[in-house]
């Protein structure tokens, strides 16, 4: 255009009007263009600031995109929930919008390559893992969710949950497994605690247990394949849609509900691989899955343990008797469950204490009793002494008392 401008500066020194249309047929543009340049267009950035319906929610989406590990598609789902549809348009313009304010500080994360897996083959499971949401009323809400992932028809499960130990795991299968109507041929873990050894880095004989009642196959991800649990981790992904919601719930029955909702709209969503919605590849691998077990099976692994708070005097009350465990749980609230004739105390997924079911009402074990008596006794020779006097006052004093009541 370089060439049509000096002509059109030539014609106005020479104070000649230009023929438009003609000037357009020399240089293949539009007579219109040909006035515009004339009119003193040089070429320049045309673009203008247009305003947006989003810029309603300007400062709504500032606030949420702020937020660690967000994602553009989780405040587009917020908003779509809770606001003016019409507004918000469609996903596409809405990313548009937030690239030309260039309001998304966090990275989005390298791909990954996927791989397909047969109808009713293959399950992956993940945790996601130390969420933390503000309700409404500043009350805070340290949790976990268990999600879990068909690999051919990419239907998922979320489930909810302040712990993860082994019991929470096994409830969140067999849920899951009610959920789909069905079991998959094998199931993909990470390094899960619960699942996996931490010394043969193997599937924990336990847990093996489970897959074979279940009648599964538990197989974990390959080391340093990140691709192997690709579809997983984007479901995981999809969970964090749940961040817009800080500050924004009641409490802990709307937080649950929520991610049913989000877990909902997952699998109603269409998915970029395989270009339809879970929903509807879900009805075809469904067919394929395994029976579900028997429910006594079932119900076998779904015996909730009860919790027990620790108290100052380093035990907890099971069945009208006092069990011991390190100091440094008091205050806390510790999982217990009775199996044959031992006590088993869990803190989240470790063992803290084992103890033998007998008749006496206090059960310390010397050296925790002796730990505890350590936080006021610093004399080794005392300490000692003091330990044995007390234990043996517990084993026939109290013993007699406590019967007499």
């Amino acid at each position: 255009m370089k060439k049509l401008i000096v002509q059109l500066r030539i014609l106005k020194e020479l104070n000649l009007k230009p023929n438009y249309s003609a000037l357009a047929r020399e240089y293949g543009c539009d007579r219109r263009t040909v006035k515009k340049y004339n009119d003193g267009y040089s070429g320049g950035n045309m673009k203008r600031n247009k305003s947006s319906k989003l810029d309603k929610y300007f400062e709504i989406i500032k606030e949420k995109l702020e937020y660690k590990g967000i994602h553009i598609k989780s405040v587009y789902e917020f908003l779509c929930d809770g606001y003016d549809k019409d507004v918000i348009g469609t996903y596409s313009n809405f990313h548009k919008y937030v690239v030309r304010h260039k309001l998304l500080i966090n990275k989005q994360p390298k791909k990954t390559v996927r791989f397909e897996t047969l109808p009713g083959k293959q399950a992956q499971v993940d945790w996601k893992e130390d969420m933390r949401l503000i309700s409404k009323h500043g009350e805070v809400f340290e949790f976990s969710v268990l999600n879990f992932k068909l690999g051919n028809s990419r239907y998922v499960y979320f489930e909810y949950r302040k712990e993860k130990s082994r019991e929470d795991v096994y409830e969140c299968l067999i849920n899951a497994f009610k959920f789909i109507g069905g079991v998959p041929e094998e199931i993909l873990f990470d390094n899960m605690a619960t699942v996996v050894d931490t010394n043969t880095k193997m599937i924990n004989s336990k847990f093996e247990a489970f897959s074979k009642d279940m009648g599964f196959r538990a197989k974990k991800c390959r080391v340093r394949r990140p691709e192997t649990k690709g579809k997983v981790e984007t479901a995981n992904k999809f969970i964090e849609w749940i961040i817009p919601y800080n500050n924004e719930f009641e409490d802990e029955k709307e937080l649950i509900d929520i991610i049913y909702m989000i877990n909902s709209k997952v699998n109603a969503n269409v998915n970029q691989t395989t270009r339809v919605t879970p929903n509807l590849l879900f009805q075809k691998e469904k067919e394929y899955l395994l029976p579900l077990p028997k429910e006594s099976i079932l119900n076998n692994y779904t015996k909730k343990m009860n919790k027990y708070l620790v108290y100052p005097d380093s035990l907890i009350n099971f069945n009208g008797k006092k069990y011991s465990v390190p100091s440094k749980y008091i205050g806390q609230r510790v999982l217990a469950q009775q199996v044959e004739q031992y006590l088993y105390i869990y803190f989240n997924t470790f063992l803290i204490g084992k103890h033998y079911l007998d008749d006496k009402i206090f059960n310390y074990e010397k050296e925790l009793y002796k730990e505890l008596l350590s936080l006021t006794i610093k004399d080794e020779q005392k300490l000692e002494k003091y330990t044995n006097d007390n234990l043996k006052i517990y084993d026939t004093f109290l013993q007699e008392v406590y019967k007499n009541v």
